[in-house]
């Protein structure tokens, strides 16, 4: 394989397939249900880098157009990627938590390696174990374990409940000893949610735990301080700083978002704002922000070097300015948390910055996956990450669509110049180029029309990604973009650094938050501000994918609308639905507590709506919302069976996507949830039929709500059962019992209720 000189008019015949085996082969092994051993994955490994080097050798003897050559080196490159990432992920598991210590209490001394998070709970924070021990046994614990410190009641292995200690301010680079209860890493198994496995596989984390800090567990002890972590202490200084200077709590969450790239200070409705208006990838150091700041960074570098007749001397300007720029867009990516778009980001600006201080010019599809190619070896299982793809397709896109089809953009930032050489990489979507320093009005001009052409071309070539990966998209995202892109990248993050060295900055810059996100609440109450389709097949949004990619391209209109049918079977997609006379029942994986989803051929009822995590997190925004938007459900009964946290923690969340859904429920009539839906009593008696499917209360009685005992007691005792059509499957029967009781059980069975069941879901304190 050969690196072509700027002038040489050949293309590096081996370089595609090469890349595009080594992303290939990290996908198909991601793919893998489990693990083969790692000699095998070692045994790949050699074979395809001795087949590499046999090619290297006997390369200059084949023709290079050779179709069995270009074969050969795609399917060597994905037997490579294949063993190294088996290889990296066998070797990961190999330091897994053992089983037989998990819920034993373990004494452990580690550094705190990370800024620590608080919430109304407690504290979360990531601890580098320096040694552990089990009573007086030495044990082997994973490298980093993530754990919880709660300010609540605990209660221990004899039911004794009591007082935790209170977590302190624990500061990075801290040395602790703990007595910790450990776990292997698990999350909740549910389609179209956070995938919480994933993130701890990603963060390194191979066990999570909480720290014992009861009145009869050993006191947690701070052995020393250290230095260890300067960056992570730094930041959590620069983030306390932000809460002391700004006092409203929304916009200091979202300075220190900008800031240290503390993505949890942002409060879940904001969130919800943003995702509805398509600037979520504004409010957290993603792509667009190093890319930026890589941007600021080398002009600021350039005009200083420019000064010095000496520095040209040694080195010439551009070629300092891009040096410089990715160096310290690489410090401000580590000093804002490292994250995984970040780390996307710095490795593409490396990679393109390399490229083009080599004097290569290569065709922009080889730049695009030379990028890809070293974002999935660093890491692999970026590509189980939606942003992954929709940084990657909107590069390609805006490569695409531009006129220009030489090879000079090789630039990881705008250049003074413009031009093609200044398309950026982003691990968000590029959002188009600044206007150059000091250029004319004509040139600002240009400038501005080619941004709102690209922001154009990124609405339209991903919307049918979007809806693919997330089943909705925002009507309103290209006129919230075009507002809130210069006003977050030219003014409020900028204050918001300025605030590091000068803290007034950041009241300032709480002000210009401020007047955003009032003008992102008027778009997104629009009633059109979003649209949700049912989460379509992989086939149906890949082919609208190619479809959006067709419509944007510099092609005559007759070729660009041949794009519009790619895009129908997305746009037309329906989610199966059960036929009359017969009911379908997802019981969702949430841990503690209920959340069932039952449909019926036009209805659907969710029973119960799982617990609440914190006051930001709870099992109806992570779960059923994420499901009810994929399945495009429409609900139109939401039954709360009491009011116990774990079955009513995630209603709000669940009431406010579904404005139209009825409220059924045995809460007391000063419940909060009354103020946001007012409900109707669940009564024993009560009857529906939707679709043919009969729907029946058994419990409580009316006479029940005269003298209400403990909670459990009143639980909304639903039967369902579909209707024997002529010649269709015999009636089946689901009974969903919330936290019954025993007593309430007897009843039930005394009075001869139609309790026989072939589902059924049992009470938590009952049976």
């Amino acid at each position: 394989m050969e690196n072509l000189d700027s002038g040489s008019p050949k293309q590096p015949a081996l370089l595609f397939p090469a890349m595009l085996g080594l992303v290939l082969g990290c996908a198909v092994q991601l793919q893998q249900p489990s693990l083969w051993s790692r000699p095998v994955y070692e045994l790949i490994t050699v074979v395809a880098l001795m087949n590499a080097a046999w090619i290297a050798i006997k390369n200059v003897a084949l023709p290079r157009s050779q179709v069995v050559i270009r074969v050969g080196v795609l399917v060597m490159t994905m037997g490579l990627a294949f063993g190294l990432t088996g290889w990296r992920a066998s070797a990961f598991m190999a330091q897994a938590l053992s089983p037989a210590l998990e819920g034993r209490d373990i004494t452990v001394t580690g550094m705190v390696a990370a800024m620590p998070q608080r919430n109304e709970t407690g504290l979360r924070f990531r601890l580098a174990v320096e040694s552990a021990r089990q009573g007086s046994e030495p044990v082997r614990l994973p490298p980093d374990v993530y754990l919880g410190w709660y300010a609540s009641l605990a209660t221990d292995a004899d039911g004794v409940t009591s007082l935790q200690r209170q977590p302190p301010d624990i500061q990075a680079g801290e040395r602790w000893q703990f007595t910790v209860r450990l776990k292997a890493p698990h999350g909740n198994s549910n389609p179209y949610g956070f995938d919480y496995e994933l993130w701890l596989w990603e963060q390194g984390l191979q066990a999570t735990g909480y720290v014992r800090a009861g009145p009869q567990d050993p006191a947690p002890q701070r052995l020393d301080d250290t230095w260890q972590h300067p960056v992570e202490r730094a930041r959590q200084q620069v983030r306390d700083a932000i809460y002391a200077q700004v006092h409203d709590h929304r916009s200091a969450g979202l300075i220190a978002a900008l800031v240290v790239g503390d993505q949890n200070a942002i409060d879940r409705a904001d969130w919800d704002i943003f995702r509805a208006t398509g600037v979520a990838h504004l409010m957290s150091i993603s792509g667009l922000h190093v890319t930026m700041f890589a941007w600021l960074a080398a002009w600021l570098v350039g005009f200083v070097w420019r000064r010095s007749e000496t520095l040209c001397l040694v080195c010439p300007a551009p070629r300092a300015a891009l040096v410089g720029g990715v160096m310290l867009a690489t410090a401000y990516a580590v000093f804002s948390g490292w994250g995984v778009p970040s780390q996307r980001t710095v490795w593409m600006l490396a990679t393109v910055g390399l490229l083009r201080l080599s004097g290569k010019r290569w065709p922009w599809p080889h730049i695009w996956m030379l990028a890809c190619a070293v974002v999935v070896m660093v890491d692999p299982w970026a590509l189980l990450q939606a942003g992954f793809w929709l940084s990657f397709v909107a590069v390609g896109v805006l490569f695409a669509t531009d006129g220009a089809t030489n090879s000079g953009a090789t630039h990881a930032y705008p250049t003074r110049a413009g031009g093609q050489n200044g398309r950026k990489f982003s691990a968000g979507p590029p959002q188009g180029k600044l206007a150059p320093l000091g250029g004319s009005a004509a040139r600002v001009a240009a400038s501005v029309g080619a941004m709102c052409r690209e922001q154009w071309v990124i609405t339209l070539a991903l919307a049918p990604l979007t809806l693919l990966l997330f089943g909705q998209v925002s009507l309103v995202g290209l006129l919230a973009n075009a507002l809130a892109i210069p006003w977050v990248t030219l003014i409020v993050t900028p204050l918001a650094m300025l605030g590091v060295l000068f803290a007034p900055g950041w009241g300032v810059a709480a002000w210009a938050i401020a007047v955003m996100t009032g003008c992102l609440e008027q778009l997104a109450a629009l009633p059109f501000a979003t649209v949700s389709i049912a989460q379509p097949a992989l086939w149906a949004g890949a082919a609208a994918v190619c479809g959006g990619v067709l419509l944007v391209m510099r092609l005559p209109w007759g070729l660009r609308v041949l794009g519009v049918p790619l895009i129908l079977p997305v746009l037309l997609w329906q989610a199966p639905v059960p036929l009359s006379g017969q009911f379908e029942l997802l019981a969702t994986d949430i841990g503690q507590g209920n959340a069932v989803i039952v449909r019926t051929a036009s209805h659907t009822l969710v029973y119960d709506t799982g617990p609440r995590f914190s006051q930001d997190s709870d099992a109806g925004q992570r779960v059923l919302v994420p499901l009810l938007r994929a399945l495009d459900l429409k609900v139109d009964t939401v039954m709360l069976s009491h009011r116990d946290s774990d079955h009513v923690g995630g209603a709000l969340a669940v009431l406010t996507m579904q404005p139209q859904a009825e409220l059924i429920s045995s809460i007391e009539d000063e419940h909060p949830l009354q103020r946001v839906r007012k409900s109707r009593r669940c009564e024993a008696g009560q009857v529906w039929v939707w679709d043919e499917v009969r729907f029946e209360v058994l419990h409580p009685r009316a006479d029940d709500y005269a003298a209400p005992g403990k909670p459990n007691t009143m639980s909304c005792v639903l039967r369902i059962s579909s209707q024997v059509t002529s010649g269709g499957p015999p009636s089946r029967v689901a009974l969903l019992a919330g936290d019954l009781e025993s007593a309430q059980e007897a009843r039930l069975v005394l009075a001869g209720a139609p309790l026989k069941a072939d589902v059924l879901l049992v009470p938590h304190h009952g049976s």
